[in-house]
């Protein structure tokens, strides 16, 4: 079965996830006739929250058509929600996309660039809230689907979404394939990965560490918010 190539951009910024981005693109990377672009604003290494040095492939300007457009999220994201060239590059791209994704608050880009009004998205859970202050419908799930928009939850959940896009694609059997190229087989040692399942006191602890960064994501997702609401 002869495969076309298929466009699959990753888009790049200071301070992302880098899991947000390298978990999606481990999988996507094995699906058939997969051409992975890493874009950004130039060609420049592009630093991760923790310190992972990311070489973009591919200029904004030199992009090619895109079959996916996939957003990751991370600190660095709420500069890039004011980020008119960011955004104006994801307007244009996505117009010729099949699928317009996202992983963690990569969603909250996707939404500063009106991508998501009416669609159903999800987010990290720390900011799924934020979503509705940009148009877009919050949806709790671990990958949410609405139409041509495919959005992760947070971090992890990437690899899920990118198994999920896959099998869309592709049928489930190579999605199940990747999966155990990839020996995707969890068990974490504590079930604390969400606010359901972990004990009160590791919830509390990290939503008050979060707490200060969170306002000021708010802050920004409503001041973009308000802006749209003008138009």
């Amino acid at each position: 079965m002869h495969h076309s190539a298929f466009n699959i951009g990753l888009l790049l910024f200071p301070r992302l996830t880098q899991l947000d981005l390298t978990g999606p693109a481990e999988v996507f990377g094995r699906m058939p006739g997969a051409r992975l672009h890493f874009l950004w604003k130039n060609l420049e290494p592009v630093s991760s929250d923790r310190g992972l040095r990311i070489l973009p492939s591919t200029t904004f300007d030199d992009c090619p058509r895109l079959d996916l457009i996939c957003v990751p999220g991370g600190p660095g994201q709420v500069e890039m929600m004011e980020d008119a060239t960011v955004l104006g590059f994801l307007q244009r791209v996505a117009t010729g996309c099949r699928l317009v994704t996202s992983v963690c608050t990569g969603s909250l880009i996707l939404g500063a660039a009106g991508l998501l009004r009416g669609y159903r998205a999800t987010s990290h859970w720390s900011s799924i809230d934020q979503l509705a202050v940009l148009g877009a419908h919050p949806t709790h799930g671990r990958v949410v689907r609405d139409r041509n928009v495919v959005t992760g939850a947070g971090v992890t959940s990437g690899i899920d979404f990118a198994l999920t896009v896959a099998a869309d694609l592709f049928g489930a059997d190579l999605a199940q394939e990747i999966q155990l190229q990839m020996e995707y087989d969890p068990h974490p040692p504590f079930d604390s990965g969400s606010l359901q399942t972990a004990p009160k006191s590791i919830a509390e602890s990290v939503q008050s560490r979060m707490a200060a960064f969170l306002a000021r994501r708010l802050s920004v997702s409503e001041r973009v918010g308000k802006a749209f609401l003008k138009r």
